[in-house]
């Protein structure tokens, strides 16, 4: 019974530990993007592309828009949709960014109970009951796919020195 006991709070620390680090890269990869960006003008940041979201620009404001709805449903507040594709490129870098650090720092004060936890989400594109480490999963996954959009359209506007942002370049490189 002892060795059981051992073994459940291993994996529940071992819980903790993955999503706390995970928020964490996520903040260190998208801090490394908008850094990569900021090396670049303006007017390709903008430039349309062939793509689900058709600019750099406006894929930072999905994925920025997207953590903080995430991070509404785990603290439980109220999530206001704000249209940001008007802003200035320098606060859409920044607002990104903060919504990265918010996030981490909210889940660097969650406990393995708040992990556990579940959350009702009743919105209008789905519907679900999840406990709170799959949403986590969620948003930091939602935000790798869209760095990886972000790498591909400047693939196509001619940038050839994307950073590297990968979890495990993160872990031998990045802390």
């Amino acid at each position: 019974m002892l060795q059981e006991k051992s073994i459940t709070e291993t994996v529940e620390s071992s819980l903790v530990v993955l999503m706390k680090n995970y928020v964490n890269y996520n903040l260190w990869a998208n801090t490394t993007l908008v850094n990569w960006l900021k090396t670049k003008t303006e007017d390709l940041i903008e430039q349309m592309i062939p793509s689900s979201f058709p600019s750099i620009k406006l894929t930072l404001v999905h994925i920025n828009a997207t953590e903080n709805y995430w991070l509404s449903i785990l603290n439980k507040s109220k999530y206001e949709m704000i249209d940001k594709a008007n802003e200035p490129l320098e606060d859409i870098y920044g607002d990104f960014l903060k919504s990265s650090a918010a996030l981490a720092d909210f889940v660097n004060t969650m406990e393995m109970g708040d992990l556990q936890g579940n959350t009702l989400i009743i919105s209008p594109w789905f519907q679900c009951d999840l406990q709170n480490f799959d949403y986590i999963m969620q948003v930091a996954n939602h935000s790798t796919y869209h760095r990886g959009q972000i790498v591909t359209i400047g693939r196509n506007l001619g940038f050839t020195d994307a950073p590297m942002t990968d979890y495990n370049f993160y872990n031998v490189h990045g802390k």
